[in-house]
């Protein structure tokens, strides 16, 4: 059997290969993308221990199953309202912080 290249094998190598420009300009897209995968998993963990699918949670906010798929999976960072509105649907409440940056 062949073995397969993970997907940290190909980024790594992906970023060996990479200029210092092109480093920067990835960490910093990364960077913003951080905080809407952290959120995405934090709402994906919610929603399972409150026993919901996917399809419930978004019957619950008025959306689509679709949606509530691209906010687990940070594909889109969500709006405080958003956030709002799956409290509610699973009977939590939001906090915000803010920390010092390490």
């Amino acid at each position: 059997l062949m073995s397969r290249t993970t997907i940290n094998e190909l980024k790594n190598r992906r970023l060996a290969a990479m200029i210092a420009d092109e480093r920067a300009e990835f960490d910093a897209t990364y960077e913003a993308t951080r905080l809407a995968i952290e959120v995405g998993e934090q709402i994906r963990d919610a929603r399972e221990e409150a026993g919901l699918n996917q399809r419930e949670l978004a019957a619950g906010m008025g959306t689509s199953q679709a949606a509530i798929a691209r906010l687990e999976a940070g594909s889109v960072a969500p709006t405080l309202t958003t956030l709002q509105k799956v409290a509610a649907a699973l009977n939590l409440k939001v906090a915000v912080g803010l920390s010092k940056a390490s």
